[in-house]
């Protein structure tokens, strides 16, 4: 006989009147997931109640009489249509009743509920988001229960950080033991097939847990979004009683310092972040309008700074990715920085990809031919850096200086965005090369990359100094002597015909290299030029790199058939020509961030005149918009000096804190101190090595690294190559599998652990052991 009210999910059309619990039960039921028999009563019932009609009892409860098997008990709950959306969830607004049995008892909890949808409580919430009371409109779910003897929820996203993995909550026994006697829940994580985190609990298998992760894995899939489940395990099958979608994970912040710690080491000064940020940031917004056309994106939101360090915005970087169903750490795993689990995520764009299809093509079709337009576009930002002379910017006033700023952040806005499409492009292409090479049996990390790559010279410091090695070392011992002791003035003054082609040849690098640093992209650092007693030591310290580790190929060795030879060379030539390009920007960035030096200095010098700075480098600890007030004087002189003290004394006392490389919101977490024994992190050169700790963070280390050292550093650049040389393995806080340190570790064959967080809070001299093949480093000695 046909019902009016209630209606059986399982055997009948449902109307829209059902609510939103209704539907999602419906999605489950039509997917052929195993639900309890599952009743609704349509809201039609609750709209006349409203009015005030109450003779709609009479005709439900006759209908609830003749579906309900008065043996069995039931969950009668709320589903409204407006609750657990993805926006708004509703939780604990309207009431929920378990182990209901016979027909009475089941319609005092539908009026409870209809009544509970009236309350003042209720209105408030409605206003609160934006609903008025009539808006509401209630139906009711009556489902049987299962008898429990596993029961638990699952997150299909992890709803306090919405990273990519399952989380799992379970109890033995009924569910409703977690609120009534207060029972800590087991709980696991799995990540791409990986568990992160396991129970302790015998008394529930981890084979149900598995099921209950691998269904959820699905019922995600097809839904479409972040869902929330609740399941019971009935000693035979796992049951699916409720699924609503994740609200917790709308406009979440989760910062990582992955790729952050790359491109802005360590502590970042006030000028550096305010120039380099937003230069940054446009450049992303650049690349990802090309990639995927116009989005909502903010780019000043990409990178945030905690402590006065570098931290980016994975929350929003992961949405967009997700948007055309890649995994929302698709950036960090083409930057190597990732590792994949055992069912790691599908790169194959989704079909909501067709809607992005036309910008996709566009981008595609550009990179076509975009080997050789890129050099030609590299030369370009050549010229364009050279109409900034160094000698000319000093004696500008600060109207022009300011305006030279505004002209070069425009150049290094190109830079950033060629940087971010080579990073990306070379990480690709190696991929797809290592992906060949494999098939041959032939490992990726034997490939020597720079073989025979004459022009890589241009860009290295390190073969310009093995030379001028070379000639100090023909020198008679007492002038080697003499250079050694002294300073660079004192090499100056020396004499001879070898002395002369030395010094010629050291004017030479410091005109070429004079603009690197130790700094990267921090303009604040000294440049080697004005450093050139630190170059003198390592000219005279340089020592020719062995290669004992282990044998490296050319391509043009391996033994592979002409066939597959002809498919794979012309990858392997983009991986090579990548390789150089990606050594000319980094080049062509320093020569930026030390022009930004030079005008910001020349500023500084401005200011001291005029009694706003001590001292020309006190800039650094201004914003940019706070250079542009003191120069339009809307700066008072004693505000600007506070402003300077109290950021120098934050910078000093947060100077050897440790911060977790994943922050989740944004407020600053505490700081908080930490002991351990062992390191982990991301292996990018293989072999295994045991020797004492160097920490070098800066130029000013350089002289303390002696052969052998276990390096230790924050990250590397091209100005950090010459101590590769000495070192017997690297360490590295930052980077990943194509990151600076990695590349050279192997091509210098020793073993590198990169992206190692607090790395460089290690113990001078500590005994440690890095392993290559695992991303381990064991301390030896206590800390």
């Amino acid at each position: 006989m046909r019902t009016r009210y209630i209606l059986n999910l399982r055997e009948t059309r449902h109307p829209r009147k059902i609510g939103n619990k209704g539907k999602s039960l419906t999605f489950l039921i039509d997917k052929n997931f195993r639900t309890p028999t599952t009743f609704v009563c349509i809201w039609d019932g609750y709209l006349r109640y409203q009015k005030g009609d109450r003779s709609v009892l009479a005709v439900v409860r006759e209908e609830v009489s003749r579906l309900i098997d008065v043996n069995k008990e039931y969950a009668v709950r709320s589903s409204a249509n407006i609750e657990d959306s993805r926006k708004y969830s509703f939780a604990g607004q309207f009431k929920t009743f378990l182990h209901v049995q016979g027909t009475d008892n089941i319609m005092e909890a539908i009026e409870t509920i209809w009544s509970s949808a009236l309350s003042p409580n209720v209105h408030v919430y409605l206003e609160r988001i934006g609903f008025h009371p009539r808006d509401l409109k209630m139906a009711v779910i009556v489902q049987e229960m299962v008898h429990p003897v596993i029961s638990g929820v699952s997150f299909s996203k992890n709803p306090l950080t919405g990273m990519d993995e399952i989380v799992v909550e379970a109890v033995a026994g009924s569910g409703d033991s977690l609120a009534q006697q207060g029972v800590t829940p087991g709980r696991w994580i799995n990540k791409w097939g990986v568990w992160l985190a396991t129970s302790p609990d015998e008394a529930i298998p981890l084979d149900i847990i598995q099921e209950v992760v691998t269904q959820t894995r699905v019922i995600a899939k097809l839904h479409g979004g972040g869902v929330d489940l609740e399941w019971v395990y009935d000693g035979h099958e796992v049951n699916w009683v409720q699924l609503r979608p994740i609200t917790s994970l709308q406009n979440i912040s989760v910062y990582a310092n992955h790729i952050a710690r790359e491109v802005f080491p360590g502590m970042v000064k006030p000028l550096v972040w305010s120039v380099n940020v937003p230069v940054v940031n446009g450049a992303w917004k650049r690349f990802l309008v090309e990639l995927i056309g116009r989005n909502h994106i903010d780019a000043s939101s990409l990178a945030r700074s905690f402590y006065y360090r570098a931290y980016f915005n994975m929350g929003i970087i992961g949405d967009l990715f997700e948007t055309v169903g890649l995994p929302r750490e698709t950036i960090e795993l083409l930057m190597g920085i990732n590792h994949e689990g055992l069912e790691k995520p599908a790169f194959t764009p989704s079909r909501r990809a067709l809607l992005y299809l036309p910008g996709l093509l566009r981008f595609a079709l550009r990179r076509i031919g975009f080997t050789r337009r890129y050099g030609r576009f590299l030369s370009e930002l050549e010229k364009r850096l050279q109409t900034f002379p160094l000698d000319r910017l000093a004696h500008l006033n600060e109207n022009d200086l300011i305006s030279e700023v505004e002209r070069l952040k425009a150049v290094m806005g190109e830079i950033a965005y060629c940087n971010i499409v080579v990073q990306l492009t070379m990480g690709v292409y190696a991929i797809l090369l290592k992906r060949q090479l494999a098939r041959i049996g032939f490992d990726f990390e034997s490939l020597d990359l720079t073989r025979g790559m004459d022009e890589l010279e241009q860009f290295s410091p390190a073969l310009f100094l093995m030379r001028l090695n070379k000639l100090y070392r023909e020198l008679d011992e007492s002038v080697q002597e003499r250079i050694k002791r002294g300073g660079y003035r004192e090499f100056q003054q020396i004499g001879g015909q070898g002395t002369a082609l030395l010094k010629e040849n050291v004017k030479l690098f410091l005109e070429q290299f004079g603009h690197l640093s130790d700094g990267g992209n921090d303009f604040s650092h000294v440049p080697w030029r004005e450093n050139p007693d630190v170059i003198l030591q390592m000219i005279v310290n340089y020592k020719q790199p062995e290669h004992t580790s282990r044998h490296t190929f050319h391509f043009r060795d391996v033994k592979i058939s002409r066939f597959r030879r002809w498919s794979i060379n012309p990858i392997y030539r983009r991986v090579c020509t990548f390789r150089l390009y990606r050594e000319r920007i980094s080049f062509l960035s320093e020569w930026g961030y030390d022009l930004y030096r030079t005008c910001f200095l020349a500023l500084g010098n401005h200011f001291v005149r005029r009694g706003f700075l001590r001292c020309a480098e006190d800039i650094f600890y201004l914003s940019l918009d706070e250079v542009k007030d003191i120069s339009e004087k809307k700066q008072p002189v004693c505000s600007c000096a506070d402003t300077i003290a109290v950021r120098k004394r934050e910078m000093e006392e947060y100077q050897d804190i440790t911060l977790p490389s994943v922050i989740y919101g944004d407020q600053p977490p505490p700081l908080k101190v930490e002991t351990v024994t062992r390191l982990k992190g991301i292996p990018t050169s293989r072999g295994q090595y045991r020797g004492h700790v160097k920490v070098i963070r800066g130029i000013q280390d350089f002289h303390r690294v002696e052969d052998g050292d276990v390096l230790v550093i924050p990250y590397s650049d091209v100005g950090w190559t010459p101590l590769f040389i000495k070192a017997g393995a690297v360490i590295a806080e930052s980077g990943g599998i194509l990151s600076h340190s990695s590349i050279i570790a192997r091509e210098y064959n020793i073993p590198a652990v990169v992206s190692v967080p607090n790395a460089c809070h290690l113990q001078e001299n500590i005994l440690v052991t890095v392993d290559g093949y695992h991303g381990e480093v064991v301390i030896h000695e206590p800390l």
